[in-house]
C-alpha cells in the first residue's frame, strides 16, 4: 500500500511540475532562436518549420499569425533602452532609422495584444507616412497626450508593447548587432 502512494505522489509531482513549466515558459516564452537588439526583440524563426517547440505552442496559445521567414521579421518592445516598461502615462521617444526594407509598421498594443483604444483609431505608423528628417531619421513621440508631428496616443495605460514589423528586409537569422540592424531608440523622455 505504501508503495502504491510514493508511487502515486511521484506522478501528482512530476505532472504539477511538467504541466507549470509548460505553462510558464508558452506565456513567458524562452530565449531560444532570439534575436535581441537594444530594446527590440525578435524570433525570426517563427515564421518557419524551424520554429522551437515552446514559441510553437505561445503561438499556438495566444491565436498570433506570425510574419513567414521570407516576408520579413516582427521586433516587439516592452522597455526603453534603459529597461524601463513602456508606461502610457509617460513620453516615451521612438528614434532612429530602420535597418533596411520595403516596408514597416510600428504599433501599439496593450499586454493582452490588443490594440490601444484611443479616440483619434490612430493605432499606429507605417513607412509611407512618417515625417522624416532630412537625412530619413525619424521621431515618434508615444504619449498620453497630443504632441506635435508623429504622434502615437496611448489612451493613457498603464504599460503597453510596440511591435515593429519589417517587410522584405535582409534582417533575419544571421542578423546578431545593432550595425547589422540599425534598430531605433526608445526612450522615456517625461513623466509625470
Amino acid at each position: 500500500m505504501r508503495l502504491i502512494f510514493i508511487t502515486l505522489l511521484a506522478l501528482l509531482l512530476a505532472t504539477v511540475v511538467g504541466v507549470g513549466a509548460t505553462w510558464m515558459t508558452a506565456t513567458r516564452g524562452t530565449d531560444v532562436g532570439t534575436l535581441t537588439i537594444g530594446a527590440w526583440t525578435a524570433r525570426p524563426k517563427t515564421g518557419t518549420a524551424d520554429v522551437d517547440p515552446y514559441s510553437r505552442a505561445t503561438i499556438v496559445r495566444n491565436g498570433e499569425l506570425p510574419i513567414g521567414t521570407g516576408d520579413g521579421v516582427a521586433f516587439s518592445a516592452t522597455t526603453d533602452d534603459r529597461k524601463r516598461p513602456l508606461d502610457g502615462r509617460c513620453d516615451v521617444l521612438v528614434s532612429g532609422v530602420t535597418p533596411a526594407a520595403r516596408f514597416w509598421t510600428l504599433t501599439l498594443y496593450d499586454q493582452k495584444g490588443h490594440l490601444v483604444a484611443n479616440s483619434l483609431q490612430r493605432y499606429g505608423f507605417t513607412s509611407q507616412e512618417i515625417i522624416r528628417g532630412s537625412d530619413g531619421s525619424f521621431e515618434i513621440r508615444v504619449a498620453s497626450r497630443s504632441r506635435a508631428g508623429n504622434w502615437l496616443p496611448t489612451g493613457g495605460i498603464e504599460r503597453y508593447a510596440l511591435m515593429l514589423r519589417l517587410y522584405d528586409t535582409p534582417v533575419g537569422v544571421a542578423t546578431r548587432t545593432q550595425r547589422d540592424a540599425p534598430m531605433p531608440s526608445i526612450a522615456t523622455v517625461g513623466c509625470p
